[in-house]
């Protein structure tokens, strides 16, 4: 197969869900969701822009303002991210609800043939494309999803933006 690596794309945008702990607090709501101008209001250190940052910068963020405000002298934050809607994978033809789906840490193409609801009755298990962008280029490659399911050839991790299109049968 001739795809690029999965480029790992982990900063936070605009509709990604994640859980902010801070140790010690745990009354404090800690789920957040990033709004459309990028930014998540916290309890006390209220509006903050996260989009573009890493979690573990937001941590940091959240952190130092915290200290900054005097409301808490050494707090240990943590950040993990529970839903990238920012990021997304297309999955069109032959399954039962094609669409964009948000891509999940580690997604695979099984897992996003099987998000989309499986393949309908007239898909080809062997003709499915997925095109990546890689460089400013677009590649694609062709796989068996048989081929995977029998363990012949791994199963392909996607990345943000890739497109994934199952084929028609020939009858």
């Amino acid at each position: 197969m001739n795809l690029p690596p999965p480029v790992e794309a982990t900063t936070i945008g605009v509709g990604d869900v994640f859980d902010l702990r801070i140790v010690g607090e745990d009354k404090l709501p800690s789920t957040f969701t990033v709004a459309p101008d990028g930014t998540v209001d916290f309890p006390y250190v209220k509006r903050l822009k996260v989009s573009g940052l890493e979690p573990q910068e937001v941590a940091e963020l959240v952190r130092a303002k915290l200290m900054e405000g005097q409301i808490l002298t050494d707090p240990s934050v943590s950040v993990s991210i529970k839903e990238y809607n920012s990021k997304r994978v297309e999955v069109l033809g032959e399954v039962q609800k094609p669409g964009s789906l948000p891509l999940q840490p580690g997604m695979t193409l099984l897992r996003a043939i099987s998000m989309a609801g499986g393949f309908n009755s007239i898909a080809d298990k062997d003709r499915v494309t997925i095109r990546r962008k890689s460089q400013g280029k677009t590649v694609f490659a062709t796989v068996s999803v048989e081929d995977i399911i029998d363990n012949k050839i791994p199963d392909v991790p996607l990345q943000a933006g890739d497109s994934i299109h199952i084929a028609q049968r020939v009858f």
